[in-house]
């Protein structure tokens, strides 16, 4: 069956897919993903609070911190509704319209992510390779224009990939293998040439991921440069330590993007299982684990935490 997008719009639906073979256990599989989501969305709002709500932690490092917790917490709430209506409701009928925007935010978010990681490895390289001019680069003002300069890029660059899928008619199978809409999978889908659709696919990629994983690995050289010239060890690791926690979610985000690709690329004889399980976890593993990264490593974080964990804990004595 043969469906246009433009000629029956709000009637043109694809179905998302849950576990195949395994909708029986759906609501058993519901609630690891269930803990997850609740994870992820407590963490990073805890991590947003503390920042706002303290005030020594209004500096650049810390301003960034939030602006990938919000990232995080994007990401994580425009898969939530179609993961878990899958799961509890069996909600499998998703409308273009609808599926077109999933896309755009998916999309979006993950090249914001990507931007957000390369600022912070910036903001890491003022503070040790040039210390004194920390707080002159690095200024409210300038930290403003990298958030919005980097939700601009994204936004401006996905913009079109709605609108490339727009143009396409579907008579392929309508069935999608994951529980949320992917442009890759759904230009599959398409009957016509989607050569358009890979080039630009790959010079967005190339323009962002590709450029900043450049620029990141580019300043972690310049600061390992820097702090091979210190003449303490004691100072040396200090220097170290201040990027530990970025540089595990530099890895968080890189190393299931690297890994996804080789799957798709080289892993089609694998199960369908190994595929989606490996989405899952470019998507849900970084604002996962970032939160909880940054809650362990970073000492003022971890110290406010505590305190707001005591306080909770004092309340409920005092009940």
């Amino acid at each position: 069956m043969t469906i246009s997008y433009n000629s029956s719009l709000q009637k043109a639906t694809f179905f998302l897919t849950g576990f195949q073979g395994l909708e029986d256990l759906h609501g058993w599989i519901s609630i690891p993903f269930c803990f997850i989501y609740l994870t992820v969305i407590v963490g990073n709002l805890t991590i947003l609070h503390i920042i706002h709500t303290d005030v020594t932690l209004h500096e650049p490092m810390y301003y960034f911190l939030a602006m990938l917790a919000l990232t995080d917490l994007g990401l994580c709430l425009s898969t939530l509704p179609t993961v878990l209506g899958i799961f509890w409701f069996d909600s499998r009928e998703i409308g273009i319209p609808a599926c077109f925007t999933q896309l755009f935010f998916i999309h979006t978010l993950s090249l914001v992510e990507s931007s957000v990681l390369l600022s912070m490895s910036i903001d890491r390289y003022v503070a040790i390779c040039n210390p004194l001019r920390y707080s002159t680069v690095l200024t409210p003002t300038h930290i403003v224009k990298m958030g919005l300069s980097s939700m601009l890029r994204s936004a401006l660059l996905i913009l079109p990939l709605p609108f490339l899928l727009k143009r396409f008619q579907y008579c392929h199978s309508h069935v999608l293998s994951h529980a949320y809409c992917l442009h890759l999978e759904i230009m599959k889908l398409a009957c016509s040439s989607i050569i358009v659709n890979h080039i630009y696919g790959l010079f967005v990629v190339a323009c962002t991921v590709g450029v900043d994983s450049l620029l990141i690995f580019l300043s972690y050289a310049l600061i390992l440069r820097t702090v091979l010239s210190i003449a303490s060890s004691q100072e040396r690791l200090q220097a170290l330590n201040t990027c530990v926690s970025h540089i595990c979610a530099v890895l968080l985000f890189y190393i299931p993007m690297i890994g996804l690709s080789f799957l798709h690329h080289f892993g089609e004889h694998l199960p369908h299982t190994v595929h989606l399980l490996m989405s899952y976890v470019y998507l849900l593993v970084p604002p996962l684990m970032n939160p909880i990264v940054y809650g362990i490593k970073t000492k003022q974080i971890r110290i406010r935490f505590a305190k707001k964990f005591e306080f909770v804990k004092s309340l409920r004595g005092f009940q």
